[in-house]
């Protein structure tokens, strides 16, 4: 009796230590699991398609931006930038042309900063001296560093992307694409003036972004002949250009069928400033040309509004799905 009572007491014994055994292991690789993994964010990954906007951490403050993201759930970006005068609320590129729905069964993330009003998408000096501008824009910084940064975080390539922007943004899309090849496989300019070195074109930048918003171009790029001027000039950088694919458009100044829906007023204005952004267009067709970089360069009818923009886009998107490999 006592023999058989120790016996199983023993033998409960044993199984309570085996337990007990398997507890502690189990425990253990739990716990060695646990270390050898880092403790980090989860990666967020986008889903295939869809329209979201996002609130972006930036040294200007939280920016907002308009994604629609890639059909197939792909790592390859557009980013599409406003005109001069860029809303707050939304990108124009959204609301006043078809690039959604063009874009929608492509396998390339849309990417549509909002803002930027007068800020030619680069890096100021300081803020504005001429309307109380709070906060220096730093647009360079954002569309090549902190926005790329926040979007790898869903999966966005941070090297396989084009730009393209429309007026202000046409120069920028270029110089930013110069300046950081490492980023950027595409780079197109619509409507956009692409030489603002060239002679007394400082004055006419001077007069448009005082009337649209009161900012000082001096607190942009410095007085004329600072070297900010020149390495944001698309023309004057068309050697860091060689070899990626470009596509630059401009019309004519000609009204068309287009215009009619702008009224008069507008379309006298828009005919003029077009007339400009043909000239700047033929002084970087003829530098590339003379330097035997190839870019695609076309002059077409109609004026500086976006129902060409709208077209140029739609020309552009075979060029850029395969400089991206997004089809």
């Amino acid at each position: 009796m006592v023999f058989r009572s120790g016996w199983g007491s023993f033998r409960r014994l044993s199984k309570a230590v085996t337990l007990v055994t398997a507890v502690v292991l189990a425990s253990s690789v739990g716990m060695s699991a646990a270390v050898a993994a880092p403790l980090a964010a989860p990666v967020l990954r986008a889903p295939a398609g869809g329209f979201e906007e996002l609130s972006v951490p930036s040294s200007m403050g939280p920016i907002k931006v308009q994604v629609q993201w890639a059909a197939r759930g792909g790592s390859a970006a557009l980013y599409l930038l406003d005109g001069l005068r860029a809303p707050a609320d939304h990108s124009q590129w959204t609301t006043d042309t078809d690039a959604l729905r063009r874009f929608a069964g492509d396998n390339v993330t849309l990417v549509l900063p909002v803002g930027g009003h007068s800020s030619f998408y680069t890096d100021w000096y300081r803020p504005s001296s001429t309307n109380q501008q709070a906060t220096t824009y730093k647009w360079e910084t954002f569309l090549t560093r902190e926005l790329p940064d926040y979007l790898a975080g869903y999966g966005v390539s941070r090297t396989n992307n084009a730009i393209v922007g429309v007026s202000m943004g046409g120069n920028a899309a270029l110089t930013l694409a110069a300046h950081h090849r490492d980023q950027f496989r595409f780079a197109g300019s619509f409507s956009g003036f692409l030489n603002p070195t060239y002679p007394m074109w400082n004055q006419a930048m001077r007069a448009a972004m005082l009337d649209e918003g009161g900012f000082n171009v001096d607190d942009m790029w410095g007085a004329p002949g600072n070297p900010a001027w020149s390495r944001n000039d698309a023309t004057v950088q068309a050697e860091r250009l060689r070899g990626l694919p470009m596509y630059v458009t401009s019309g004519n100044g000609v009204p068309g069928p287009l215009d009619l829906p702008s009224g008069v007023g507008n379309t006298i204005n828009a005919a003029g400033i077009e007339a400009l952004a043909a000239i700047a267009a033929s002084i970087f067709r003829d530098r590339t040309a003379a330097l035997g970089i190839p870019a695609r360069v076309d002059f077409t009818n109609g004026t500086h509004t976006w129902p060409y923009w709208q077209q140029s886009l739609t020309t552009a998107r075979p060029m850029i799905l395969d400089a991206l490999r997004a089809h």
